[in-house]
């Protein structure tokens, strides 16, 4: 068997953390255009229950999430040892950086909605290309 036919793992599986079915299932349906894998959660707690066991290799993070924001939910990531070297990407519906995650330390990158697709992929690539 060649191994072009093998199915390959190698594609970075990214955590899609929102809160929107649609906008969970529209970023799942563009990453898997561009070569991701993803698993998704709906709120901060399912974040910090899924990055610990799957170990994601880049984290798509909604900062206004029901129960624990994604402020608190990646200030919790970035303090546990399992989950600390995760690179996180937010995204809000407010400005709250200048796109390079500058504003807040713990964000690999920070982008406003609506993102353009090409944004949230530009976002995660550079993100991954850091680690």
């Amino acid at each position: 068997m060649a191994d072009s036919a093998i199915p390959s793992t190698a594609a970075p599986l990214v955590l899609v953390v929102d809160d929107h079915a649609d906008t969970r299932d529209m970023c799942a349906t563009m990453l898997a255009l561009s070569g991701f894998r993803t698993a998704a959660a709906t709120n901060g707690f399912e974040a910090l229950a899924m990055a610990a066991t799957l170990t994601p290799d880049c984290i798509l993070m909604d900062l206004s999430l029901p129960g624990l924001d994604g402020r608190e939910a990646t200030r919790r990531l970035k303090a546990d040892e399992r989950t600390r070297g995760i690179p996180v990407v937010a995204v809000s519906g407010l400005s709250i950086g200048d796109g390079t995650g500058g504003g807040d330390k713990d964000f690999a990158a920070v982008l406003t909605k609506p993102c353009a697709p090409e944004a949230i992929v530009s976002a995660l690539r550079q993100a991954l290309a850091r680690t």
